[in-house]
Formats: structure tokens, sequence, C-alpha cells
């Protein structure tokens, strides 16, 4: 089975960076052992300006899988009396 790898947000943006300042698709692949296809998907997001959203939505996910689901908050509550 094929365990796939994440990259940071950071690594990402790298990447690109150094792809637009004139460093090839095919020498960046190499470099981080990445497919050209992925870092063509990273370029066309960052142009996009998804990446802030990726960003975004990690930390989002970060956060509420730190906070444990007894917190005092309603919304960690898995249920709620209606009596």
């Amino acid at each position: 089975m094929v365990r796939h790898r994440t990259h940071s947000i950071e690594f990402k943006r790298q990447v690109v960076q150094d792809y637009l300042a004139g460093e090839t698709l095919h020498s960046l692949g190499r470099r981080h052992d990445l497919s050209r296809d992925l870092i063509r998907i990273w370029i066309q997001k960052f142009e996009a300006g998804t990446f802030d959203d990726e960003a975004t939505a990690a930390d989002t996910i970060q956060t509420y899988e730190a906070r444990p689901p007894w917190s005092g908050s309603s919304e960690g509550r898995l249920w709620r009396s209606s009596f």
C-alpha cells in the first residue's frame, strides 16, 4: 500500500517560489522527490490564491482536534436535553 505524504503550506509555497524564480519543474521534482504534475497543481493553487484557504482549513481542523469533546462549550456537547 502506498503511503501518501503531506507537505506544509510553507513547503508548497517555497517550491512554487523556486519555480517562479526560474527553476524548472524537472529539477524541483528531482530535488524534492515530487511529481511535476503535483508541482503544477501547487502553482495553480498559488496563482488562484487557494493556499490561504488550505491554511485556514488546516488551522481549523487542528484547533478542533486539539479541543477535547467534553470541553465546556456547547459546540462540544454530543447531546442536549430537550426536557
